[in-house]
């Protein structure tokens, strides 16, 4: 009778059994489901901040990388009280200052208050219209430097590290310099673009009217753009626990200063032409203004590949090359191309100017794409040493250094000009005015790469 029992009490097991691998079926299907569900979401999220990153280089760096036609506006139209001649910092510092203010932003925004960025980009987006829109009634140049230079550049900065943040955290370290690539060589296309768009609003209405066009466009670009890059999870998780502490062990060692140096020098030299190329060729060369503008504009079109390209290289696996090799092509190259192209100018002669304008906005332009690959650099190494390290702080402090590279060019551009003299020696550019600005940006160009230098150093220590 018990074994009976027994056998009553397993047979019904092996209909039990059977049930169960459906049920697990259905469970790793459903577990499927949701994996693809993640994945396109992830994907989706991705193309967004890509998408919005690219879009808001327009109200960040349209101004500032298009300053050179209101230079040059400046210089045949000067209405306001003051020196003309203080017109030529603007440029400079309104690029100073926000790469400058970028380290102490991508601190702020990297762990404390990372679930506020987006509202901090609105913010910026705000303080940037007001700025431009309080220029647009300037009546002396002070004014000009003060919304132009600084409180519109303050904006600006605001808007890009929050969000440069987010697009570093969105692409992994694998894809991450492409992703940077991608955003600059927009940037380039929004260099490339608004020399147009601004030299005819100058032109039909003025420049008090222009900028009041100009704030309308960043206003509207800025706002869309922002609300398409989402905060990323680990960020807003990290946020909601304690605080963590960002880890500095990289300043400890001498590779974060060899590129910091590095790119504080190139930056020096970046801008020179960004500011004094228009009224070169419209003073020197004796172009019209819209063949002046066109060199602004090829100035800025090759950064929409080298960008891309220089992002590509820092990546590469299938030819490797370190990244002291990529910013030494991107520094040597641009630095000849100010020295035989730039520096034998002569009057009337569009073509080597032309030549100049592609040639350097290319190398010089593609510079600050090859950081993807310094900053993994620093990743590896830090990750050898048993290291924690934040790339978006690292980012914010390379940022930093490209800031006082522009503002010290910017600064010494000025006394140069002026150690170039009223009177022209010589056909070439070496003998005008601009010839100490013209030498400055080959040296501080070269020196960008010098990098490798040390890398053959560490080299021949090694042997």
């Amino acid at each position: 009778m018990i074994r009976n029992e027994c056998i009553s009490l397993r047979e019904p097991l092996p209909p039990d059994v059977g049930e169960q691998e459906p049920h697990g079926t259905e469970q790793n299907a459903f577990n499927l489901d949701q994996a693809d569900s993640r994945l396109w979401e992830s994907n989706r999220n991705r193309a967004s901040v890509l998408v919005g990153s690219a879009i808001l280089q327009l109200p960040i760096w349209g101004f500032a990388m298009s300053y050179g036609v209101f230079q040059e506006y400046y210089s045949g139209n000067w209405t306001l009280q003051g020196s003309r001649e203080v017109t030529g910092i603007i440029g400079t510092t309104s690029n100073g200052v926000m790469y400058l203010s970028m380290p102490f932003l991508f601190a702020l925004f990297t762990r404390r208050w990372a679930r506020r960025r987006q509202t901090a980009a609105l913010c910026g987006a705000a303080l940037t219209c007001i700025s431009f829109l309080l220029s647009s009634f300037s009546t002396h140049v002070w004014h000009l430097v003060a919304t132009q230079g600084v409180m519109a550049a303050l904006g600006c900065a605001l808007i890009y590290s929050p969000t440069t943040l987010s697009l570093g955290e969105w692409f992994t370290t694998g894809n991450r310099a492409v992703a940077y690539g991608v955003v600059l060589s927009c940037k380039n296309i929004v260099g490339s673009a608004c020399p147009f768009l601004l030299r005819a609003l100058l032109d039909h209405y003025g420049f008090r009217i222009a900028l009041r066009v100009w704030t309308a466009i960043a206003a509207g670009t800025g706002i869309l753009a922002i609300f398409l890059i989402p905060i990323h999870p680990s960020s807003v998780s990290s946020s909601s626990h304690r605080t963590r502490k960002i880890p500095w062990q990289f300043l400890k060692h001498q590779t974060f200063y060899i590129y910091s140096v590095a790119i504080i020098l190139q930056s020096s030299g970046y801008g020179i032409p960004q500011t004094y190329l228009n009224t070169y060729a419209h003073e020197v060369t004796l172009l019209s203004q819209t063949s002046a503008t066109l060199l602004l504009t090829l100035f800025n079109i090759p950064g929409i590949v080298s960008s891309t390209f220089f992002g590509y290289l820092s990546d590469n696996k299938r030819f490797p090359l370190s990244t002291t090799t990529v910013t030494s092509i991107s520094a040597v190259s641009s630095a000849l191309s100010a020295f035989l192209l730039w520096g034998l100018t002569s009057q009337g002669s569009m073509a080597l100017l032309v030549l100049f304008s592609i040639t350097f906005g290319f190398f010089a332009g593609g510079y600050s794409a090859t950081w993807g690959g310094v900053i993994n650099e620093l990743e590896h190494e830090a990750a050898q040493r048993n290291e924690a390290v934040d790339t978006g702080m690292l980012y914010g402090l390379l940022n930093g250094a490209r800031g006082i590279g522009y503002v010290s060019g910017g600064l010494a551009g000025v006394p140069l000009l002026k150690a170039g003299g009223t009177s022209s020696v010589g056909s070439f550019g070496y003998g005008t005015t601009y010839g100490p600005l013209i030498i400055f940006t080959g040296l501080s160009s070269v020196f960008g790469g010098w990098g490798l230098l040390w890398k053959w150093k560490k080299l021949l220590h090694l042997v």
